[in-house]
């Protein structure tokens, strides 16, 4: 497979892509931004097992996502049985797990060894906290194990940014995916850096607004009923933005591919 080298401005291409594509069904991707943020909110309240089944689950939901984004590029109506139709048997299901089973061996393993580069000066950290919790310390002690776990995930999003598709829609062997997903990445490095960028001051410019308003004296309450939305729709938008990211860059899936839509669906 060749991945196609593009422009830095394809960054900001990609989100208008995206934009366009949740133009078409808006209730759709909301309904699958909820849905995903409610998954999210389940496996934090579930100590460890909770956290570890939603980074293993996330190659399988991120595949769902890109498939919902075809349907929404082919003019499909995404009704509810819809969703879940690339895993019935189609055999994506065990290789996409399988693959999720691979992120969070690669996510454990960075974290792992950004907490033991720095693990004596965590343990005088912790042992000072056994009588008065100190926040202030403890937050200045994780800052290195953070910035090294940091620099770790850009490697593994660069291996596994491309995968979910690679695996689901071309049927590649794990190993050539992450190969194929880590090239891809590399060529279009600067596009990419653009897109994260974009969405980063996007997020946070939002969130520093409503600590704005906060200090002007606005209810809380009030600012999150206005929060809530505007994150759901901001997430919808970010899932919109990642199927013209690998269309752009690889070859879009063809429409008679094992994972296609059963006819009869398009409006």
């Amino acid at each position: 497979m060749q991945a196609t080298i593009l422009p830095m401005s394809a960054g900001w291409s990609w989100i208008l892509q995206g934009y366009a594509l949740f133009r078409r069904q808006p209730m759709a991707m909301l309904f699958w931004s909820v849905a995903t943020s409610f998954l999210i909110n389940i496996g934090s309240m579930i100590p460890i097992l909770g956290q570890i089944a939603l980074v293993a689950l996330t190659p399988l939901l991120t595949f769902l996502t890109l498939c919902a984004c075809r349907n929404l590029e082919r003019n499909v109506r995404l009704l509810p049985a819809l969703w879940l139709q690339p895993l019935k048997g189609t055999g994506v299901a065990r290789p996409l797990l399988k693959l999720g089973m691979a992120y969070l061996a690669a996510t454990f393993t960075a974290a792992a060894i950004a907490t033991m580069l720095f693990w004596s000066d965590l343990l005088v950290t912790l042992e000072q906290q056994a009588d008065k919790p100190d926040y202030a310390a403890l937050s200045h002690a994780m800052t290195g194990p953070l910035i090294v776990f940091g620099l770790f995930y850009v490697v593994i999003s660069a291996l596994f940014w491309h995968t979910p598709a690679l695996v689901g829609w071309h049927r590649l062997p794990l190993r050539r995916a992450l190969f194929y997903s880590m090239v891809a990445c590399w060529r279009n490095k600067l596009p990419i850096v653009s897109y994260v960028a974009s969405w980063a001051a996007l997020y946070f410019g939002f969130h520093w607004l409503i600590e704005r308003l906060a200090e002007a004296g606005i209810a809380g309450s009030t600012l999150g009923w206005i929060a809530l939305p505007v994150d759901i729709l901001i997430t919808a938008l970010l899932y919109c933005s990642f199927y013209p990211i690998y269309t752009s860059i690889f070859k879009a899936p063809p429409a008679s591919d094992s994972t296609s839509d059963q006819p009869g669906m398009e409006q």
